[in-house]
């Protein structure tokens, strides 16, 4: 394994990456050091967490870690850290995007119930506790939830989309509904009757 030669500001990037590649821990926590602030910085203005600005971060220096004996020659090692991150910060959005369109739909189904039956649901709470039992479950779980209620897809057309078996479909989205049912029924018992009534759980 090669080791850094004279002062470690004097090395450039790509000598670290070289470094790097052959698992030089020191030449990866270099480019931590040089890089970290600005990636977060940029991954903060766009996703305006700094929780998710830390996840990703993580994530970021994590893959470059990770595949760093498969890292293609670069020419602009900062530029490469920057799209890494970049990719993880738009899957991120995508994924939030996504949950919220979902919540936006089962909320629609629910309320116009409530003000059928003439029940008083508080909106704001109602959204964020289903907001929050959703970000409980895995990804598989989530798009088999959404494609069989937001999409409305039968369980054979979701198990062709996501390369899965018909009993997978329907066993996964089985335990879903089931914890989405307890998680909700710990806060508010009105709001699984609705969703049950809405044929949503």
């Amino acid at each position: 394994m090669r080791t850094f030669k004279g002062s470690l500001h004097l090395i450039t990037d790509t000598e670290l990456l070289e470094q790097l590649r052959e698992g030089s821990q020191q030449a990866f926590r270099q480019l931590y050091d040089r890089h970290s602030r600005q990636v977060a910085a940029f991954v903060y203005h766009l996703t305006h967490s700094a929780v998710d600005a830390e996840d990703i971060l993580q994530e970021t220096f994590l893959k470059l870690w990770t595949n760093r004996e498969q890292l293609p020659a670069i020419v602009h090692p900062g530029n490469y850290i920057f799209i890494i991150a970049r990719n993880k910060t738009l899957d991120h959005l995508r994924k939030i995007s996504q949950q919220q369109r979902l919540v936006d739909h089962i909320w629609a189904n629910i309320s116009g119930v409530a003000d059928a039956l003439e029940l008083q649901l508080d909106a704001r709470e109602s959204q964020a506790l289903i907001n929050q039992a959703l970000s409980q479950l895995t990804e598989q779980q989530k798009n088999i939830f959404r494609l069989s209620r937001q999409e409305g897809l039968d369980h054979a057309t979701i198990a062709a989309q996501l390369g899965l078996s018909r009993s997978r479909v329907k066993n996964v989205l089985v335990e879903t509904l089931r914890f989405i049912r307890q998680y909700l029924a710990q806060h508010s018992v009105l709001l699984v009757l609705l969703l049950n009534y809405a044929g949503i759980i």
